[in-house]
């Protein structure tokens, strides 16, 4: 499981109140013909997830977070869906170029994260 579905998942237990959220109540969705069909949706959620293109099986990262009401009568979904892996690729690119420049500028600093990238204008098209 992705660090990013465990933190998003994480912040989600927070704002339900879910004091007994764990990673182990991440559902994981292994099987290529669920992933090309869109999976079910986890126990207590609706309908089903995302299909994955045939083109991406390879290389993606399809995450479905929910909240959902105790009785089950609402629910809210955010989802992230990425197909390929040039993105990851490609920020990876962004991230050491952005990181020699610091280091050709002298900068003291010795950690950096996504975020200073980003807000530092690191990432190009």
């Amino acid at each position: 499981t992705s660090g990013t579905a465990k933190a998003i998942s994480a912040s989600l237990a927070t704002l339900a109140a879910d004091a007994g959220w764990t990673d182990e109540r991440i559902v994981r969705i292994r099987d290529e013909g669920e992933q090309l069909a869109g999976a079910p949706a986890a126990e207590g959620a609706y309908g089903r997830l995302n299909p994955v293109p045939a083109d991406a099986l390879g290389g993606h990262a399809y995450h479905t977070y929910s909240l959902v009401a105790p009785d089950g009568s609402v629910e809210f979904q955010f989802r992230h869906n990425v197909n390929g892996r040039a993105v990851y690729a490609e920020g990876t690119a962004d991230a050491v170029a952005y990181l020699a420049a610091r280091m050709a500028e002298g900068s003291s600093k010795r950690l950096y994260t996504m975020v200073d990238i980003l807000e530092g204008g690191g990432m190009t098209d």
